[in-house]
């Protein structure tokens, strides 16, 4: 007789609503207390805080493409979460691919909100080298979701287990 599988789909949805708050307050505090294109530098040369707003998608993807990304884009975020959510309840991930679904459902959803009531994403952290380069600012959410992703990579070399 085999045991059931264990509920562990609320504490990925308790780290995803983390992720999230923690994204949105993170958001609130660079919105209230920069100015747009201010830029305060962290460590000299290499680090800075921002406050920038993405239209688009990652690097600023379909940023003039006239609003109708906002609306795709958020349901495309609703879409990934609905499907990475369900897989959690239904327990048919492994640990690690359901930490990393938790890290992109609470980063994609951080962004969502961002998207519905800014009309935009609001990015802060800039990672540059002097005045040659520059990565594209980016924010928590943005950060979890590559993580997430970086994990389903690793999740995806592990041996299936018998």
């Amino acid at each position: 007789m085999t045991m059931p599988k264990a509920k562990t789909w609320p504490k990925w949805f308790a780290l995803a609503l983390i992720i999230i708050v923690l994204d949105q307050l993170s958001k609130v505090y660079f919105n209230g207390n920069y100015q747009f294109g201010e830029q305060r530098p962290v460590i000299p040369g290499y680090f800075a805080f921002t406050l920038l707003y993405n239209p688009g998608a990652a690097f600023s993807f379909l940023a003039d493409a006239g609003g109708w990304q906002k609306h795709f884009f958020a349901l495309l975020a609703f879409a990934v979460s609905g499907y990475l959510g369900w897989n959690l309840i239904k327990a048919r991930f492994s640990p690690l691919m359901s930490c990393a679904a938790a890290f992109i459902m609470g980063g994609a959803l951080g962004n969502v909100i961002d998207r519905l009531i800014h009309g935009h994403v609001i990015d802060f952290i800039q990672v540059h080298y002097y005045n040659s380069w520059y990565y594209p600012a980016f924010n928590l959410a943005d950060s979890f979701i590559c993580v997430g992703a970086a994990l389903m990579v690793l999740d995806s070399f592990r041996k299936p287990q018998a």
